[in-house]
């Protein structure tokens, strides 16, 4: 399945998601590409939206590939094969603290004004444009339920099936639209697949 936008991606999650229109989901997008879809679901479903701030811990020499992630309170999941690809322990600890570093600048612009929202009680959809390690997903999840929410859902278009296999201890649900047996990267599902910069996000967040 090939999506021709994120907006098109959005439209289908929605519509899968539709059950949980009138319970006042918290949908929490992982920034940055995920919150326009987050914007589309949180109208959809008669939710709210927020982000969930994790960033990818970047392999060695491989920016794009992710050996493990790190949430904005700090814990950190290291995959079973970050050392082999050069990830020690020297490494992770100065990529942990340069990705926190970029979560704490993130949360001081995308939301200055005000706390995240409180996940505690709520029916919370976490959604992302995308799963290729999960490694990010997995951050995610974790800090939220920590936060005790009612039901802790992972929304997202496209996934390996492994993947979303690994991802389904964290959730009460996953929803995934498409498991592909053939997988590179995540915008090669997508006819148009744009940059999402910080100026959306915020602009985004101030209308949420």
């Amino acid at each position: 399945m090939v999506f021709a936008n994120r907006h098109q991606a959005a439209e289908r999650l929605a519509t899968a998601l539709a059950s949980y229109k009138g319970q006042h989901p918290l949908i929490l997008a992982i920034p940055r590409g995920a919150v326009p879809m987050g914007q589309l679901l949180a109208r959809a479903l008669e939710g709210e939206l927020d982000v969930v701030l994790v960033r990818k811990l970047r392999a060695p020499f491989n920016p794009e590939f992710a050996i493990g992630s790190i949430d904005e309170s700090g814990w950190t999941y290291v995959s079973d094969y970050a050392e082999s690809v050069g990830g020690t322990p020297t490494y992770l600890a100065q990529e942990r603290q340069v990705q926190l570093d970029v979560i704490k600048k993130r949360r001081a612009q995308y939301t200055p004004l005000r706390p995240p929202i409180d996940p505690a009680g709520r029916t919370v959809i976490v959604v992302d444009d995308g799963l290729a390690t999960g490694a990010t997903m997995i951050s995610a999840l974790h800090a939220l339920r920590d936060k005790k929410p009612a039901r802790l859902i992972c929304a997202v278009p496209v996934a390996p099936a492994d993947t979303v296999e690994k991802i389904r201890p964290y959730a009460d649900e996953v929803v995934c639209l498409s498991t592909p047996m053939s997988f590179q990267a995540v915008g090669l599902f997508y006819t148009d697949f744009p940059q999402v910069d910080d100026a959306e996000v915020e602009a985004i967040l101030k209308q949420a």
